[in-house]
């Protein structure tokens, strides 16, 4: 059923406040999880169905028309109208009910969040929770995400709300047999004479370096692992080593149980960089769902058993 166009000129006219509050396309994108393009057309649209023109547009900046102006306080009005009908409306349901989106890589999401599922819907009986494969960095607002797992800085993620979860280390690792057999490397430079299995990160298409830090001076070191077997899951990449093919460099939640059993062993510990922080983040919002609130509060308890301390 196609949107009412009385209903998506209401849409566009909210995402022109949207505009307006942040001082550009660009920045009001970046905050409702959008692109420019779209946030752009948005207006637009609505400028050409009503006949009025908004806003001045140049390279540099944007200013308001007349008519921008008149429109300003009563579209303002209209946003602080439909937040609080989104509140009384997730009041009336006592919060707890309805969907919630979690996206999260694909490994993470096997290895970390499966896990918890009992006690994530345990914790909330009436949550309908949607898992979604987020392996190249979806645009939350187009994919109608809640809340999205991500890795290490945020610097490429503005506009979105955070919270960090807990941090964890890259580990390079391998079963016993293989050590057995192939030896145990003592420093970088012995990694040459080792069967390496990279990792190719399907967001970038880049075959991810592996990364140590020189105990005896504190100085970084990156090195591409050979291109002989690389993959782009992180699953499979520990099920190789699991099976004796060869060392890999990845997450140590990938395989905490054989790392904590003993089957598969850290080489290398006292060339550790140090840990990835895991954040959840989500499009910035003025009002919070409470089922989402409980999905935080649930993984956030469940964080700790994410890390590694071997």
């Amino acid at each position: 059923m196609a949107t009412p166009r009385s209903h998506q000129q209401l849409l566009n006219l909210l995402q022109f406040v949207r505009v307006v509050e942040a001082g550009s396309f660009a920045e009001a994108a970046r905050r409702a999880g959008t692109s420019t393009s779209a946030m752009s057309k948005a207006i637009a649209r609505f400028e050409q169905m009503r006949g009025v023109k908004l806003l001045h547009r140049t390279t540099h900046a944007i200013s308001l028309t007349h008519d921008g102006e008149r429109l300003l306080e009563s579209a303002r009005d209209l946003l602080r109208q439909a937040e609080q009908l989104d509140v009384m409306l997730d009041e009336a349901t006592g919060g707890e009910a309805g969907r919630v989106r979690l996206a999260a890589p694909g490994a993470f999401l096997r290895a970390c969040i499966a896990p918890k599922l009992p006690a994530i819907l345990k914790a909330n009986p009436a949550l309908e929770l949607e898992l979604k494969v987020d392996d190249f960095g979806l645009d939350l607002g187009t994919e109608g995400i809640d809340i999205a797992i991500r890795f290490g800085s945020l610097d490429r993620h503005p506009g979105v709300t955070a919270k960090r979860l807990a941090t964890f280390p890259w580990v390079l690792v391998a079963t016993r047999r293989y050590v057995e057999v192939m030896g145990e490397p003592r420093s970088v430079r012995d990694l040459k004479a080792h069967h390496q299995i990279g990792f190719r990160d399907p967001a970038t298409g880049q075959l991810m370096p592996w990364q140590f830090q020189d105990p005896s001076d504190g100085a970084l070191i990156r090195m591409l692992p050979r291109k002989r077997v690389v993959v782009e899951d992180m699953s499979v990449a520990w099920a190789m080593v699991s099976r004796g093919l060869g060392i890999a460099w990845l997450p140590a939640w990938c395989g905490l149980k054989d790392l904590e059993g003993g089957r598969i062993v850290e080489l290398l510990r006292p060339w550790r960089v140090p840990n990835t922080p895991i954040h959840a983040v989500q499009v910035s919002r003025k009002q919070m769902p409470t089922r989402i609130r409980s999905l935080l509060r649930v993984l956030s308890d469940s964080a700790s058993t994410w890390d590694y301390h071997g």
